[in-house]
């Protein structure tokens, strides 16, 4: 709607400042020309807004001019009290900061839209953490948003998974991220994106040297690119395995990183066909969790690897017994 986008300007340019039409344009998924007529429209109705043209021009509000928008619709306030990923705040230790800036939101709001708004947040929970997890090893993330935000490099101790030693490495971050109850760094090292978990950061302290991010990327971008490589990454060992029907959808979210491909299931049979990747061969022992709810049919080399782990657990039974009599 023409008034949404009249607002969505407005507030643009109150945060913003100068901002050129081809950005508008695109923020707003609409024409150039759109966007002046949108201008007109907003000085016709007594927004002191101007355009102001040649290569370093761009819309902007007349300096000082500022406005108390209360234009919310009430899907807009609802969704503003979906408190998602709560754990987050408290990571960055923003907990009481979220509290008063909702309180003072609410305080805004319209009236007859803080009653629904109100409700939301108490009818509606969003936890990112994963179902059984594990405890979490606790992670100051102080010395990290320091980094983030003063645009220092950021020197690391990371250890990476596998791995008894840290390595050491100099970084340029682009920010963190919270996925699943994880927080990950997001950062470039030699101008190649890196992904490091924050648990794994033995220790971090920002240089006195300013950040050297990639011109025109931005932390979006390169999660964007890291997110792909990770769920796009190849699995060095495909294999093909049936599963016991009371146990698939056990297997399916044990399993769900390793699937390639949905259950061939007809709904019917005793036992479904599944495949999964594996990055490397020995990473089929997984499988030995399943017990005999999962028969790993093939190829041969995996068989053989999995009768190779069963028979390391039995030998170790067998000489735990011979200890203890």
């Amino acid at each position: 709607m023409k008034s949404d986008r009249l607002l969505s300007i407005l507030l643009l340019l109150q945060t913003r400042g100068r901002v050129p039409a081809h950005e508008l344009a695109d923020r707003l998924e609409v024409s150039v020309r759109t966007i002046y007529r949108d201008v007109e429209a907003l000085s016709a109705s007594g927004v002191p807004v101007y355009a102001e043209r040649g290569r370093h021009g761009g819309i902007e509000l007349l300096a000082g001019f500022r406005t108390d928008v209360t234009g919310l619709t009430a899907d807009e306030s609802r969704a503003l009290f979906i408190l998602a990923a709560q754990g987050a705040h408290a990571a960055l230790g923003l907990d009481a900061a979220l509290g008063s800036a909702l309180r003072k939101v609410m305080a805004a709001l319209p009236a007859p839209y803080r009653p629904a708004a109100e409700v939301t947040s108490r009818r509606i929970l969003v936890d990112a953490t994963r179902w059984k997890s594990g405890p979490q090893q606790s992670v100051d993330l102080e010395v990290l948003q320091d980094a983030v935000f003063c645009d220092r490099r950021l020197g690391l101790r990371y250890r990476h998974s596998g791995e008894r030693e840290p390595r050491t490495y100099t970084v340029d971050p682009y920010g963190l991220v919270a996925k699943a109850g994880v927080w990950y760094l997001v950062a470039d090292r030699r101008g190649v994106p890196r992904l490091f978990r924050a648990d794994r950061i033995h220790s971090a302290r920002p240089l006195d040297e300013p950040v050297r991010r990639r011109p025109g990327v931005e932390l979006a971008d390169a999660w964007e690119v890291l997110r792909r490589q990770v769920e796009e990454r190849q699995g060095g060992v495909e294999v093909t395995v049936r599963v016991r029907r009371e146990r698939l959808d056990m297997f399916q979210r044990m399993m769900a990183a390793e699937l390639t491909a949905p259950p061939d299931d007809d709904g019917e049979s005793d036992w479904v066909t599944a495949r999964l990747a594996f990055p490397v061969l020995r990473a089929v022992r997984q499988l030995l969790g399943f017990s005999d709810q999962v028969r790993l049919l093939g190829p041969p080399e995996a068989r053989a690897e999995l009768l190779a782990g069963a028979r390391s657990v039995t030998a170790l039974y067998r000489q735990a017994d011979q200890e203890e009599v």
